[in-house]
């Protein structure tokens, strides 16, 4: 089931919890605002750190549609 960022991030509960799993990608709940709201783009490295956190829910292709993520994924 493919989910985005910002449905994924609604998921989440409290404010620490959201918090929390922004510290874990390495970044700020409002930085992760303004990618699920389409108002910044997401680094590479973000995006990676955000598949991994989401047990896959939320794909670096969803994120960054730019980049040619089968590249990484075929090697």
């Amino acid at each position: 089931m493919k989910h985005d960022l910002n449905q994924f991030l609604k998921s989440l509960g409290s404010k620490p919890e959201k918090e929390d799993f922004a510290s874990r990608c390495n970044t700020t709940f409002k930085h992760l605002l303004n990618i699920a709201y389409g108002y910044k783009p997401a680094g590479e490295s973000l995006c990676i750190n955000i598949e991994r956190e989401t047990s896959g829910k939320v794909r670096c292709e969803s994120l960054r549609s730019d980049v040619d993520w089968s590249v990484l994924r075929n090697s």
